[in-house]
């Protein structure tokens, strides 16, 4: 169908510009010499098609690449981590002083309530407050992730 439709405009492009050539000229080669151009317009058409083509295949080949090397390179428990940190500095940041200061004893530092108490000459009741003060309030600020810990066991 495409040489029939080739050799159909050549045949009207003769026919339209019958009038500007020579009474001498030979017509059956100026047909064939059109239809040897609208081939290769043809073709033209269709290498720079391809051409497109590939290219934009390559290119999606090289995101997809850029993706799967990005997810590969993600590691979610290190995002995850960072997030719960400075979620939890944030807000131990926002604790009094001395709440502030006994949890990190405790959390931080491993000291023992006893050890907490005597190091600040306080009783061990006022350090299982303030480390309960600091918990419920961390509760408070990493409660989008309480489902998330439960789900995974954290």
């Amino acid at each position: 169908m495409l040489a029939e439709d080739i050799a159909v405009e050549s045949f009207m492009y003769y026919w339209e510009n019958r009038n500007k050539l020579e009474s001498h000229s030979n017509v059956l080669a100026y047909i064939l010499t059109v239809v040897k151009h609208k081939c290769l317009d043809y073709l033209r058409q269709q290498r720079v098609k391809e051409d497109y083509v590939e290219y934009e295949k390559n290119n999606a080949t090289r995101k997809l690449n850029l993706r799967v090397t990005t997810l590969e390179a993600c590691d979610p428990e290190e995002i995850f981590s960072k997030e719960v940190q400075e979620i939890v500095d944030h807000t131990l940041l926002k604790l009094p002083v001395e709440t502030r200061d006994i949890f990190i004893r405790s959390r931080y530092h491993n000291q023992n309530h006893k050890d907490i108490a005597e190091d600040l000459n306080i009783s061990t009741k006022t350090v299982e407050f303030h480390i309960t003060k600091a918990l419920s309030v961390l509760r408070v600020a990493l409660k989008d992730y309480m489902s998330v810990w439960i789900f995974f066991g954290i």
